[in-house]
Parts: structure tokens; C-alpha cells; sequence
């Protein structure tokens, strides 16, 4: 068989192959680089994540207690205007109080 000649009849050109070899590595550094991404990146990625995650959810729980409780905290807060009218009527029963006992003290 002559040099560069297949069994099928066809003749190759060593020019054509050699570029090919070229893409051949740079298809197994791809591959190499996915599997370095893949192995290494992706579970540091992760990991990273899951610690900010782990607190962010926390704070989120945080805050739904806080709301729920400040929530509550309203409920019982509504009566507080009436501490002003309790107040305006103890200064009125006081001054009403001093009359009394003194119109009653020479009765006694």
C-alpha cells in the first residue's frame, strides 16, 4: 500500500491531520475543565450558598415571630386611650373627694 493510502481507496494528507490533533486536546481540556467545574467549583458553590442561606432563613423566622407577636402587642394596646379618660376622671374625683370629706368632717 502506498504512503498515505487507505484500504478503502482513499488518500490522506498529513497537513489535515495534524490540525485535528490540536482540537483533540482542546476537546480533553474541555472535558478536563467541566470535570474540575463539576468536582471542585460547583459543591464550593454550594457550600457557600448553603451558609447564607442557613442565616437568611433564620433571620426570616425571626421575623415572622416578630410580626406575629407585634401583632398581638396591638391587640392589646387598644384599650390605651382610655387610660387619658382615666386619668381626666381620677383628677375630677379627686377634687370631688376633697369636698366630700371636708363637708363631712365636722358631721363625724
Amino acid at each position: 500500500m502506498p504512503v498515505g493510502a487507505t484500504r478503502c481507496g482513499l488518500h490522506l494528507d498529513a497537513t489535515k491531520i495534524a490540525p485535528t490533533y490540536g482540537l483533540e486536546l482542546a476537546m480533553w481540556l474541555w472535558w478536563i475543565g467541566n470535570a474540575v467545574l463539576l468536582l471542585a467549583v460547583v459543591p464550593v458553590v454550594l457550600l457557600l450558598a448553603n451558609r447564607v442561606m442557613r442565616p437568611a432563613l433564620e433571620i426570616k423566622r425571626y421575623a415572622e415571630d416578630i410580626l406575629e407577636h407585634g401583632l398581638a402587642l396591638d391587640k392589646n394596646l387598644e384599650p390605651v386611650p382610655a387610660v387619658a379618660d382615666t386619668r381626666d376622671l381620677v383628677s375630677a374625683a379627686k377634687g370631688l373627694a376633697v369636698r366630700y370629706v371636708g363637708a363631712a368632717g365636722p358631721l363625724l
